[in-house]
């Protein structure tokens, strides 16, 4: 499929900030002043805010697009939308809470926590629910979306709790295993997922596979539509293995390096997360550029 900038924004930068806000809304980290409290609720809000809001450009009316969060009874992308505004109230009710009374009790956390997975799920399930794109249609999908919002988000943790000057050699240990877990499943996910696009075919497809090889009388159009334009997107072999490759050593191996520096120092966790972030466009840009619409059978 045609990979468009704004969803590749959306997916990346909101996994990061709700990812980044589960983690918070379980205090790990300490926030002892109203200036640290403000900076890390700003940077949930600031990424998650700017993700959401760029997945209504790729819309042809994004005036339009509250009316897609009336179909949360049967479409997981009017749940996401849904389901975000929930989480970003409930965020500033955690943080106003923070700052008012105190450190909100753990029960509540849990649930801050919970509504900001669960947000990573639904978008993950906007993908991995289309049974029309074999490469998505598999459970790593989801559990792969989620790997990613948490380990991006711990990164961004670690160098939070660095930028306020205290120890953050932990936060770095346990972001650094969080990536290898992270691309590690994506490794596996290219594997399966791939092998599992290769299997639908024109006889799967149509369902007809057991009265022999199924084949077009004629074609479709006679010129290109947008169909064709949308879901016909086709990216090389030889491309595809150089561009994984680079999301692997950007996303993976460079803020690796950078998490391992000791002392935890805060330029080289801001460095990492820019190159979590760099890495997972990517990977991202790949995950929509690899989808084959089964209408494309057809072409």
């Amino acid at each position: 499929m045609r990979p468009a900038f704004s969803i590749i924004f959306f997916t990346v930068m909101s996994g990061f900030g709700f990812g980044l806000g589960a983690l918070v809304a379980l205090g790990l980290i300490d926030m002892p002043t109203m200036s640290s409290k403000l900076i890390v609720l700003a940077t949930i809000m600031i990424f998650s805010g700017a993700g959401l809001l760029s997945s209504t450009f790729h819309l042809g009316h994004p005036e339009r697009a509250w009316r897609a969060l009336t179909q949360w009874r049967s479409s997981w992308l009017s749940r996401e939308g849904v389901l975000a505004i929930v989480t970003l109230d409930a965020i500033l009710a955690w943080f106003a809470y923070a700052h008012f009374v105190g450190q909100p009790p753990l029960w509540a956390g849990l649930i801050v926590s919970a509504l900001c997975l669960f947000t990573i799920f639904c978008t993950a399930m906007i993908y991995a629910s289309l049974r029309t794109v074999a490469r998505w249609n598999h459970p790593l999908t989801s559990v792969n979306y989620l790997a990613f919002g948490l380990a991006s988000g711990l990164v961004g943790l670690a160098a939070l709790t660095a930028l306020s000057g205290m120890n953050a050699t932990g936060l770095a240990m346990a972001a650094s295993w969080a990536l290898v877990g992270a691309w590690g499943v994506k490794l596996v996910w290219w594997q399966v997922a791939g092998k599992q696009a290769e299997a639908s075919t024109r006889e799967t497809a149509t369902g007809l596979g057991h009265l022999g090889k199924v084949a077009p009388l004629m074609p479709p159009h006679t010129s290109e539509n947008y169909l064709q334009h949308e879901m016909g997107f086709v990216v090389g072999r030889k491309h595809a293995r150089i561009i994984r490759l680079l999301a692997l050593i950007i996303g993976g191996a460079v803020p690796l390096i950078l998490l391992s520096a000791l002392p935890a120092n805060p330029f080289a966790l801001i460095l990492a997360v820019g190159a979590v972030l760099v890495g997972l466009f990517f990977e991202r840009w790949l995950f929509f550029a690899e989808a084959k619409h089964v209408v494309m059978l057809y072409y």
